[in-house]
């Protein structure tokens, strides 16, 4: 008996482009991506009226200013500072519990659940940061002011509903960001330089 000579069939590669392609999209949908994370600042509503302009004229003693140079330096009030020591500064200045007058004046407001309270809603945080500013230097600022807010406002929750803030109801919240609004306002970089 004669041997033939078999060929070895050919695989078939037309489908191999359509199995890769539908492996991309099933690892592309079903992988997690970091995505990077913005500062959450709620803008303030558009003006009713463009024709009209309201300037708004605030008190100096309602405005704390933080300014940040090229050398990541932080100055307070016109003080040098440890970025350690601005969460308790911001706090101090947000709360002002001795109504101080060199601080955010006081006055009173009828909010839910406190009835009429002494408060300072019309204090200003004002940054101004250095165009040298490194980014790291500016978000430790920023998480330092929004800490000294979170902090006063939980400390809030405690003292009157007994439970941390995260645990209040949505009508409890809404009264404590009443009691203490947070107010940061971001100016137009600048050239500062160094001490």
């Amino acid at each position: 008996m004669a041997k033939r000579n078999r060929k070895v069939p050919g695989i078939n590669a037309s489908s191999t482009a359509d199995i890769a392609f539908m492996l991309l999209i099933f690892f592309l949908i079903t992988t997690s991506m970091d995505t990077d994370r913005g500062l959450a600042r709620r803008l303030p509503p558009p003006p009713e009226n463009k024709d009209q302009k309201d300037d708004i004229i605030v008190k100096e003693r309602n405005v704390l200013q933080i300014r940040v140079n090229k050398n990541n330096e932080l100055m307070v009030a016109g003080e040098w500072f440890d970025i350690k020591q601005l969460r308790e500064k911001a706090k101090e200045f947000i709360a002002n519990p001795k109504d101080d007058e060199h601080m955010p004046e006081k006055h009173a407001k009828n909010i839910p659940f406190f009835g009429d309270v002494m408060i300072t809603d019309k204090h200003v945080i004002s940054v101004q940061n250095d165009v040298g500013t490194s980014y790291e230097v500016y978000l430790q600022v920023q998480n330092e002011l929004v800490a000294a807010y979170n902090e006063l406002r939980n400390s809030l929750a405690k003292s009157k509903f007994g439970v941390e803030l995260a645990e209040c109801t949505e009508e409890q919240k809404d009264a404590i960001m009443q009691y203490f609004p947070q107010k940061i306002s971001e100016a137009e970089p600048k050239k500062y330089g160094g001490k």
